[in-house]
């Protein structure tokens, strides 16, 4: 992919721009709280999956 080519992201995530540098250091263009959270609500924790009050976490 060249660096002018745009990755596709969820609509959730438009505009989303990660870069790695040189040191392994991961920044974004948007607040991690909000990755998180999206996160959260869209991709299953494997960890959590048998927990019974699951669906009240993902609420918050």
């Amino acid at each position: 992919m060249s660096k002018k080519e745009k990755a596709r992201v969820h609509k959730d995530l438009d505009g989303l721009e990660l870069n790695v540098d040189s040191f392994g250091e991961i920044s974004s263009n948007m607040p991690i709280d909000q990755l998180n959270k999206f996160l959260n609500k869209n991709v299953e924790d494997k960890k959590l999956k048998d927990r019974d009050d699951l669906d009240k976490l993902k609420k918050d």
